[in-house]
C-alpha cells in the first residue's frame, strides 16, 4: 500500500512555478511503487529529490491519449515491441520519470519481476501542458538522451506541432507532416494531425 506523510495540504497561487520538491515520506524507496506516496498529481524522482507536478489538464490529457492510441495500435502488428503508458515508470540510473508514452524491445524488458522498468525505451514521449512548456520538456528530453534514449517526441498541444529530438538533432514536424522513421522502431511515422484530433479546431 503507497505511503501517505502528507496529512494536510495548503492552496497555493497559480504564480507558483512547477515541479514543487516534496519531502520523501518515511521508507520511501524510488524503485518501490508502494513507498511512493498517494497524492492528487504526477510525481517524480530525479536528482535525489522527489518532484510533484498537478494533475494534467484537459488538453493534455486528450492528447495523452492520442499519443498512446498511436503507439498502441502500431504496436498491434509488432509484436516484439512493448508499449507503455498512463505514466510509463522507470528508473534509470537513480531516477525515476513517468513519460506520457514509449516503447520498448519486449525482450529487453521481459520477464518483468514488477515494480518500474529499469532498462531505457527507445522512445520517449512527453506532452507539453500548463506547467511544462517547450524549455521544460527540452530538458526532459536531453535527460532521457542522457541515460540511453533513442529518441523522443515532444508533444506541444498549444503550437500543435512535435519536436523529435535524438542524440544527432532535432526536427520539427506540423499538422500535414509525418514523423520520421526510426531505424530501431519500423513503420512508426505516424502523421501529426493524430495526435491532436481531439482538440478543437485551431483558431
Amino acid at each position: 500500500m503507497s505511503s501517505e506523510p502528507y496529512s494536510e495540504t495548503i492552496p497555493v497561487p497559480s504564480s507558483v512555478p512547477f515541479p514543487v520538491e516534496l519531502e520523501p515520506p518515511e521508507g520511501f524507496r524510488p524503485e518501490e511503487p508502494a513507498s511512493w506516496p498517494r497524492i492528487d498529481g504526477r510525481l517524480a524522482w530525479v536528482g535525489g529529490r522527489l518532484l510533484y507536478m498537478p494533475p494534467c489538464g484537459w488538453m493534455q490529457q486528450g492528447v495523452s491519449v492520442s499519443v498512446v492510441t498511436v503507439l498502441g495500435q502500431w504496436q498491434e502488428e509488432r509484436p516484439d515491441f512493448f508499449v507503455g503508458g498512463n505514466e510509463a515508470g522507470m528508473i534509470l540510473g537513480a531516477d525515476g520519470r513517468g513519460p506520457e508514452g514509449a516503447v520498448w524491445r519486449r525482450d529487453a524488458v521481459f520477464p518483468q519481476t514488477g515494480g518500474y522498468m529499469g532498462v531505457p525505451p527507445i522512445l520517449a514521449v512527453e506532452v507539453g501542458g500548463r506547467e511544462e512548456g517547450e524549455p521544460e520538456l527540452r530538458a526532459k528530453a536531453r535527460w532521457y538522451l542522457a541515460h540511453g534514449v533513442a529518441v523522443v517526441w515532444l508533444v506541444l498541444p498549444k503550437t500543435r506541432d512535435v519536436l523529435v529530438v535524438t542524440a544527432g538533432g532535432e526536427t520539427r514536424h506540423a499538422v500535414g507532416d509525418r514523423l520520421p522513421p526510426h531505424p530501431a522502431l519500423p513503420g512508426l511515422e505516424p502523421a501529426v494531425e493524430r495526435f491532436f484530433r481531439q482538440l478543437p479546431p485551431a483558431s
